[in-house]
């Protein structure tokens, strides 16, 4: 990011400079043609070259490093100032009004360099002022403004504050504004930072908690297989379909634990089913249904069979942490609709419940931002803007016009391929 940064403070300094340039010659014309004072012209258009060629090659830098240093910006003023010194050398020295601009480029240092460097430029400039009280080439004042020295050097003045504020102010501003963003990249990475820590305690947590089920899980699985063989429960039909329905639980229980285990201990794409985006959303709707069931579920998957992708784990749990939230606000309804939209896999929840309140949509995916009161609730939203946002998707919800909410998420499909990335993280 601060890369970033620098990369447009130093397109920024080109665009002033040139300002700079077009700002010389106009000046140069005025007082070389109108005015009638005759300046060096050739010495003064070869710095003026000497600028334009400095942009050009500043520019070229910009299109083909992504970084910029600190130094590199040092450089760029320090050629600004000699460029100055040399055109104040030219045109009277100390005694041309136009002195003063070594405070702008002493500004831009003071806000684009670190305090060595910035502090380097006041001393360089510094000298220049001070060599140029000394050494310079006289200015020839013709006749008719011998008595006018002083009315000139005040008109003077006046067009170098005016041209050194409309310069400073703009430049200045955009450079807040590049820091500013900056700095809300750097908070957002930081809150992000937390959320991930905090994703890990749980995942540590979660994986801690499969291993110790694993055993009483097992326990529980052999004494019912025992039962299951004892006379008196044989003989009672309704006893052994009871036992057989807890050992199918006990069976799933297993099942999620395993999963669980599998998904904290393999790399993605190591080991996990390669299908299509269709079969898989096919395969998860139906895994789903065979345990939750509501009165009316309407599915609708128009993602054609072609898209191949990696049936991850953690996707499956994040869809399936959606479908529960909405069965839980609407049990009576919910519709499922899948569709490719340009390069991404879009999937929208959608259900008749209450909808979500104000404050939890502007808040989506925060943890424990949740209207259940109950422990630990509001993490499944959490969970899935966080998976999402690893893939390189993203996750948005709004209530409904006829009452009721969609949770819409969006993954681009070349992260659930088997060649694609994690994400931007």
């Amino acid at each position: 990011m601060r890369d970033t940064t620098d990369r447009k403070n130093l397109f920024l300094l080109v665009q002033l400079r040139w300002l700079a340039v077009v700002g010389q010659i106009v000046t140069i014309l005025i007082v070389h043609l109108q005015m009638g004072i005759r300046l060096p012209l050739l010495p003064m258009a070869a710095v003026i070259f000497v600028l334009i060629a400095l942009n050009i090659a500043s520019l070229i830098q910009i299109r083909r490093s992504a970084s910029v240093s600190n130094t590199q910006l040092f450089l760029e003023l320090l050629i600004d100032v000699w460029a100055l010194t040399l055109q104040l050398y030219l045109s009277g020295g100390a005694s041309n009004p136009f002195i003063s601009l070594y405070l702008l480029q002493v500004a831009l240092g003071a806000v684009l360099l670190e305090a060595w460097s910035a502090w380097a430029l006041v001393l360089v400039a510094t000298a220049g002022f001070t060599w140029l009280i000394g050494t310079h080439q006289p200015l020839p004042l013709p006749h008719a403004h011998e008595g006018e020295l002083f009315s000139l050097h005040i008109q003077g003045m006046f067009i170098c504050f005016v041209l050194a504020a409309s310069l400073l102010v703009p430049f200045l501003t955009q450079i807040n504004r590049n820091l500013r963003a900056r700095d809300a990249y750097l908070a957002e990475l930081r809150q992000r930072s937390m959320e991930e820590a905090h994703i890990v305690r749980m995942g540590l947590l979660a994986s801690g908690a499969a291993h110790e089920l694993g055993t009483p899980l097992a326990t529980l699985s052999v004494i019912l297989n025992d039962w299951r063989r004892m006379p008196l429960l044989m003989s009672d039909p309704d006893l052994s379909e009871e036992v057989a329905e807890m050992q199918n639980q006990i069976d799933r229980c297993k099942a999620i634990v395993s999963g669980i285990l599998l998904s904290s201990g393999e790399a993605r794409g190591e080991g996990t089913v390669r299908t299509t985006v269709k079969g898989f959303l096919d395969d998860l709707v139906q895994d789903w249904l065979s345990s939750r069931s509501p009165a009316r579920f309407e599915y609708d998957n128009t993602v054609g069979p072609q898209e191949r992708m990696i049936a991850d784990l953690a996707l499956k749990q994040v869809l399936f942490n959606v479908l529960d939230n909405a069965l839980e606000a609407s049990p009576g309804w919910i519709g499922v609709a899948a569709l490719r939209q340009g390069d991404n896999l879009v999937v929208a929840v959608n259900d008749s419940g209450p909808g979500f309140d104000p404050a939890i949509l502007e808040e989506l995916g925060k943890p424990y931002r949740s209207t259940k009161k109950r422990p630990g609730s509001g993490l499944g939203l959490f969970l899935v803007v966080n998976v999402l946002r690893k893939l390189g998707g993203t996750v948005s919800a709004k209530n409904r016009a006829g009452g009721g909410a969609t949770v819409t998420l969006t993954l681009p499909l070349a992260a659930l391929s088997p060649g694609g990335s994690d994400g931007d993280d």
